[in-house]
């Protein structure tokens, strides 16, 4: 099955929805921030079940605050509910993160005492993590020198492999589906930990292997093709790729789908970055990526014409 449609044409278009999700990207991103997990804000995370499936996040923040208001200022998620072993019985089940320099075991008794109305004991505590601030600062910033690096060497790379009007065209494809994936995460409010790190540079890498798949094949109608104009070679070229590109991005997104509803708490933000990050990384790679090189390549050739 051969696609004819003119998707150079069309480019503008592409480029301006592009622009808008970037934008509005971006305006949550500084307006609304992040979920950050404990992994980047540091302090101590709780999760604990309850008997009471219909308990609120207000109903455990109010327990918890009459007991010590550094609770109010916590992040408290309600999870999916557990179901006991043996029984149909459900108990819900909370994750509670303060930010406090005060040990495990003193933060873990006030909420137990706080949850005694509940009926909850040290056995309805699930887990308990405790990260320092330093090693949240840490973590944070080797998080983004680790993006950073990547896209420079991923510049270096298809630089040396095509010409650098490609690598520009990678780059700034790449850039466009990380602040849209971390749009989406300000939007939604997914929790920003380590894994969503991990699934960003997987994302870089995927969508840098559909770029490439289109950049292979303009070079190689660019030498079939001469004569034609640069947007007749791109143009045909990603109607040769388009049916592979959707083919391969759906398969994946239906796996990462299916992680997505099925995972736990832990995989689910990774899921999620990767969910968005495939149906973003599809797009860019085939209208995004290649409209930029055609501008760089037509400003290059009326530059030395000139």
């Amino acid at each position: 099955m051969t696609f004819k449609a003119d998707f150079v044409g069309k480019r503008k278009y592409f480029i301006a929805l592009s622009l808008v999700l970037i934008v509005v990207s971006v305006i949550f991103i500084f307006t609304k921030g992040f979920n950050f997990g404990v992994d980047f804000t540091g302090g101590i995370e709780i999760s604990v079940s309850v008997q009471d499936v219909d308990m609120t996040v207000a109903e455990m923040r109010e327990l918890l605050s009459a007991e010590d208001p550094d609770f109010a200022a916590a992040r408290i998620i309600k999870q999916r509910p557990l179901t006991e072993e043996g029984s149909s019985e459900q108990r819900s089940r909370f994750s509670i993160i303060v930010n406090t320099s005060e040990s495990e075991e003193s933060i873990t008794a006030k909420m137990l005492a706080g949850l005694e109305v509940k009926d909850v004991t040290n056995d309805n505590i699930l887990s308990v993590s405790t990260i320092s601030g330093y090693a949240a600062q840490e973590i944070r910033g080797y998080a983004w020198i680790a993006v950073t690096v990547s896209m420079a060497l991923l510049l270096l790379y298809i630089t040396i492999r095509f010409k650098f009007s490609f690598g520009v065209g990678a780059i700034l494809t790449l850039i466009h589906d990380v602040i849209i994936v971390l749009g989406f995460y300000s939007i939604f409010g997914i929790e920003f930990n380590a894994p969503v790190v991990a699934s960003l540079l997987t994302l870089v890498g995927y969508s840098l292997n559909d770029t490439i798949v289109v950049y292979d094949r303009i070079r190689e109608n660019t030498k079939k093709m001469r004569g034609k104009t640069i947007e007749t070679v791109v143009n045909t070229s990603i109607n040769d790729v388009i049916v592979r590109s959707i083919n391969t991005s759906l398969t994946t997104f239906l796996a990462v789908l299916t992680l997505f509803i099925f995972s736990g708490e832990v995989l689910r933000p990774f899921a999620f970055g990767m969910l968005v990050g495939v149906v973003v990384g599809t797009y860019s790679s085939l209208y995004i990526s290649s409209p930029v090189v055609i501008e760089w390549l037509k400003r290059s050739e009326s530059r030395s014409h000139a």
